[in-house]
Parts: C-alpha cells; sequence; structure tokens
C-alpha cells in the first residue's frame, strides 16, 4: 500500500492559492479513477487501485489541519497502516523552483515547506520521497507567506492545468514502478515558454553586374 499526502490548507479560501497545489494534483488523480473522498479525523482520504488488476492500493490523503501541522493527520496513518517512510510520497509546493517545474526528490530538508517540516517532525525522519512542484519565488516587495496564500493569475491558467495533469501521471507511475521511475520520466519537466531561437544579423548582398560578362555602366 502507498500514501500520496496532498499539501494544503481547508477551507474554499485557499482552494485556488499556490499553497494549495498539491491538492490540485490528488484531486486529480482521485476524478481520473472515480474515487470518493471521506472524511476521518484529520484528514479527507480516497482510496484507489491504480495500474493493471489488481492493482496497486494507494490511499489519497488530503489533511485537514492546516499546512503547519500537517504531520498530526499524515502520522496516524503512516502508523496504523505500518507504512515504512518511503511508501509515503508528498506532494507539495516549492518555493525554490520556478513556476513549471516538476520533480521528485528522496528525502532531505523541508526547504523551508512547513508541511513537510511537521511531516518530519512527527514521522522523525526525513526519509520520504516528495514531488515538487514549483510556484517561484514572489515578486519583489512580497512576503513569502503571502505570495503562497495567493490566488493564481489568470495568465497562468493553462500551465497550472498541463501541471497538474503531469502531477497525477507522476503520482501513478509513483505508485506502480517506483521512485527512480519517477525521477526518470518527469524530472526533466519544465513548462516554461521557450525564448525564441536567436537569428544571425542580415548580411548584404554584393551588387551583381547587370548582365553576365559586363561591368554595371560599362559603354555599349
Amino acid at each position: 500500500m502507498k500514501l500520496v499526502i496532498g499539501l494544503g490548507n481547508p477551507g474554499s479560501q485557499y482552494a485556488r492559492t499556490r499553497h494549495n497545489v498539491g491538492w490540485l494534483v490528488v484531486d486529480e488523480v482521485a476524478r481520473r479513477w472515480s474515487a470518493v473522498w471521506r472524511k476521518e479525523r484529520d484528514a479527507e482520504l480516497a482510496e484507489i487501485r491504480v495500474g493493471p488488476a489488481p492493482g496497486t492500493k494507494v490511499l489519497l490523503v488530503k489533511p485537514q489541519t492546516f499546512m503547519n501541522s500537517s504531520g498530526k493527520a499524515v502520522g496516524p496513518l503512516a502508523a496504523f497502516y505500518k507504512l515504512e517512510p518511503d511508501a509515503l510520497l508528498a506532494v507539495q509546493d516549492d518555493l525554490d523552483s520556478p513556476f513549471g517545474l516538476l520533480k521528485f526528490r528522496q528525502g532531505g530538508r523541508h526547504g523551508g515547506q512547513n508541511g513537510v517540516r511537521d511531516i518530519i517532525r512527527v514521522l522523525g525522519t526525513p526519509d520520504f520521497p516528495r514531488l515538487k512542484i514549483g510556484i517561484s519565488r514572489p515578486p519583489t516587495g512580497w512576503d513569502p507567506a503571502d505570495w503562497v496564500l495567493s490566488r493564481w493569475r489568470e495568465a497562468e491558467a493553462a500551465t497550472l492545468e498541463e501541471l497538474v495533469r503531469l502531477g497525477a501521471n507522476a503520482v501513478e507511475v509513483w505508485a506502480t514502478h517506483g521512485l527512480a521511475e519517477g525521477q526518470g520520466r518527469f524530472n526533466g519537466t519544465d513548462l516554461r515558454p521557450k525564448p525564441p531561437p536567436a537569428t544571425s544579423p542580415a548580411v548584404d548582398s554584393p551588387e551583381t553586374p547587370d548582365s553576365p560578362g559586363e561591368l554595371p555602366n560599362s559603354p555599349s
């Protein structure tokens, strides 16, 4: 069994904020597999089986504890199902990656993501994989806390939709084929607009005679 935790905050006011991109991904996975969400204690849960029958059992989790206390929802589930850290995947927003980038990472520090920080605290280990979805650093003058709780701009909608779709694909690959396969297939994801190709400056062509064998303005 695998546990996939979409990190975010409960409440309609947070639904379309950058901090909730993990929820968007697990919602998309649940939609694909016609899963039904149910509330249990500190989380919403949806159970699916991914891949060819009988499939891999995956429990999708949306903590209802607010971001800073995500471990309160995750810890009891990991203990109840007796899961090792490598059977957990945290789907998170990442300030340090540009918007449009998606990558898997095995363990490591929390990087300032408070949901990951609290899961590490509760589990007592950082050794669980993450799917990190770039939301970019805030523009000049923005506090990071305000930026992660800001809503996506209309101009970002198409990229966000594709990023969520690829994130859901990545979750399915991780669940069925493992972290290394997921890294190999998705860590090159970059949906940022590509710059136009450089063009060479135009070079003037030399003048040619009016007719073959004659110089310009030559006498007849």
